[in-house]
């Protein structure tokens, strides 16, 4: 599956959820894999995003459905970027 980074700001009603309920985290995880993407790495990073996610998906679909779904409740906004692995970016760039 096509891998994808998931930069990610918490909005200030998303600040007041984590403050509360640290583990809310975990569950919006599983509601990303209810839309068929599987989150393969996760960490809170200090600087302009507040989280950075690892996650792959089928599809550029399955992902912006992601995006507006968890931006569309106000507690964070997202940046959605497809990663290609280096591998084959490099074989990509020896092609005539």
């Amino acid at each position: 599956m096509p891998t994808y980074i998931l930069l990610s700001t918490l909005t200030d009603e998303g600040w007041k959820t984590i403050k509360a309920k640290p583990e809310r985290i975990k569950e919006v995880n599983k509601e990303i894999e209810a839309f068929g993407a599987k989150v393969i790495n996760q960490y809170a990073v200090l600087g302009p995003y507040d989280f950075v996610n690892v996650v792959e998906a089928p599809d550029n679909k399955t992902i912006a459905r992601i995006s507006v779904e968890l931006g569309s409740r106000g507690t964070i906004h997202m940046n959605s970027l497809p990663a290609i692995p280096i591998d084959n970016f490099i074989d990509t760039m020896k092609k005539k």
